[in-house]
């Protein structure tokens, strides 16, 4: 489990989030939704070790994660950053970096390494790619690869930045049902999502921020009926149940 304390953090300014407080548990998938500009990339980098805290603490499993080396954390907590460097390696390179925090130095890559990244190509749906270099890839052939590399490094957190971004739609439920598959393993999956209707059909758990400050946070229906998205967003939220069954949501701007 991994659970944010009264987090205040932001880049030298006034802080771009407030005293948040968020548990993220083992075996369940936190979505991490709200408007543009509110906090949320800045919140994943905190839970990432990237940005240091102005105040709060990160723990995992209950104990204090600045205690905890870079490797170790890396074993521990797996990111799958928005924005990322485009390397002149082929997809199944890039993916074994997935597995530097396991290996000793100087690296040196065993069976069972490339093995794990075999199997997490394929999670991936990206396995055809092993060998293409990844500045030759599409923007969603590099997102799956990039998410097999996240898969390889086998840590009880996952940590998701925007993961459906250049995805089709195919290609975003597929991707949406093997984050379910990680939860489903015992892993605790923090994820930031802009398309609501994603976050509230595959999250167990959906955390709104709005200017800086967590306004609401519980299941989907919870979050829906207490109002928190339509004062977040702006919006009205309608519920429309498809023939298929199952509930997904219309969004319309207030007026």
């Amino acid at each position: 489990m991994m659970e944010l304390q009264h987090i205040t953090a932001g880049y030298g300014g006034a802080p771009v989030v407030r005293d948040v407080t968020l548990r993220c548990p083992a075996g369940r998938v936190t979505a991490l939704c709200g408007p543009n500009g509110c906090g949320k990339s800045t919140l994943i980098r905190v839970a990432a070790r990237q940005l240091e805290p102005a105040g709060g603490r990160l723990l995992l499993a209950g104990r204090d994660a600045a205690a905890l080396s870079r490797r170790e954390f890396a074993r521990q907590v797996a990111v799958f950053p928005q924005l990322r460097a485009v390397p002149a390696l082929t997809a199944e390179a890039l993916v074994l970096h997935g597995r530097f925090p396991h290996l000793g130095y100087p690296r040196r890559y065993g069976a069972k390494d490339r093995q794990i990244v075999a199997e997490s190509l394929a999670a991936a749906g990206a396995a055809e790619l092993a060998q293409v270099p990844v500045e030759q890839l599409s923007g969603g052939q590099r997102q799956k690869v990039y998410f097999a590399m996240t898969l390889a490094q086998r840590t009880p957190v996952v940590l998701l930045d925007e993961p459906t971004t250049y995805l089709d739609i195919r290609c975003q439920l597929e991707l949406m049902a093997l984050v379910r598959a990680l939860a489903a393993a015992g892993k605790a999956v923090l994820m930031v999502l802009h398309d609501l209707n994603l976050a509230l059909q595959y999250a167990d758990e959906v955390a709104v921020l709005s200017a800086g400050r967590l306004t609401a946070a519980g299941t989907p229906g919870a979050v829906v009926r207490a109002g928190a998205l339509e004062r977040a967003f702006g919006v009205h939220v309608h519920p429309v149940q498809p023939p298929e069954g199952g509930v997904q949501y219309v969004f319309t701007p207030r007026r």
